[in-house]
């Protein structure tokens, strides 16, 4: 049987570290993105997350540590490297005058692309009714759709959004995130912040989590929550008098507790909701509601530095 060779890291930070005077925006960021993976850098607002990105496209040069995007140093050989990447800062913004076939137009021209390019992605992102519009009669989905159209124009090998979705309603976001899952399948390699848990849980391939300027741990979201929050709760509604004796004779249960007729069931590891609808089965319980209770990345986030992503 082939085994497929393993992708090659197209972005790698160690030891990142820059300061603002005697504030350290970054102290310490070390990670890898593989090719063709979405990557997200996680964490509230001011945990360095976009000084770390702008580090990474070039705009900042780093007081320390060792970085490469594509084989090339973002400061010494940023004329190398601008060719290859696009970019999509959080504080975006366009003359409000300025149409968005003139904007598409004028990216492709400074890129060395012909308007056929520009067209081609107006319309792939949506934007092909919009071509006469002025940027300032654009909702905030339709700009952000702009700002990848702008992003991808020079069909870069690495795309950095920042924040991309922030300030967007819930449908606008989604619409996003299919957009961005459809720049990985061009083959590109996406790397984003966001403060947004949800976003990263569902969107990215692996995660950093970032939190007072330091890359705390990096994995898949599925990896990172069974490493920091194995607990699991299952709830269930049953009127039967031996429900609770029967619960915490599940293996793996820790804990059971009632209130009102309905059983929270604590316990550890992947395998607890299986073992609970067992005992409920082979005990032929009657069960009027059941739900269980995950733990997310935003619970990993507070296991891992004690505070919530919103503080």
């Amino acid at each position: 049987m082939d085994v497929p060779p393993p992708r090659r890291a197209v972005i790698r930070a160690l030891g990142l570290r820059k300061a603002y005077g005697r504030h350290v925006a970054v102290s310490d960021a070390t990670f890898d993105v593989l090719e063709g993976e979405i990557f997200g850098l996680v964490g509230p607002n001011g945990a360095g997350k976009t000084t770390t990105l702008e580090c990474l496209e070039g705009v900042r040069q780093a007081d320390a540590g060792d970085l490469t995007v594509l084989g090339l140093d973002p400061v010494r050989d940023v004329y190398r490297l601008q060719p290859r990447i696009g970019v999509q800062l959080q504080q975006a913004q366009l003359q409000k005058r300025v149409k968005v076939w003139e904007a598409a137009h004028l990216w492709a021209a400074l890129y060395g692309r012909p308007p056929a390019d520009a067209d081609r992605l107006l319309d792939q992102l949506g934007l092909a009714e919009k071509r006469q519009a002025w940027f300032m009669t654009l909702s905030g989905g339709q700009q952000q759709r702009l700002f990848i159209a702008l992003a991808l124009v020079n069909d870069p090998d690495v795309v950095f959004f920042d924040e991309l979705t922030t300030g967007l309603d819930p449908q606008a976001r989604r619409t996003i995130w299919e957009l961005v899952r459809g720049v990985r399948h061009r083959g590109k390699t996406v790397f984003l912040t966001t403060h947004l848990m949800e976003e990263a849980e569902r969107l990215c391939d692996r995660v950093a989590i970032m939190d007072r300027g330091k890359v705390i741990d990096v994995d898949t979201p599925a990896a990172l929550v069974a490493r920091h929050c194995p607990d699991r709760t299952v709830v269930v509604a049953t009127p039967a008098p031996d429900a609770a004796e029967r619960f915490a004779a599940v293996p793996g249960v820790v804990r059971v507790t009632r209130d009102d007729g309905r059983y929270r069931i604590e316990g550890r590891g992947d395998g607890l909701t299986t073992a609970v609808i067992q005992a409920i089965s082979s005990a032929g319980l009657p069960v009027t509601d059941f739900h269980v209770s995950t733990p997310t990345l935003e619970d990993v986030f507070l296991a891992l530095t004690g505070h919530s992503i919103r503080d």
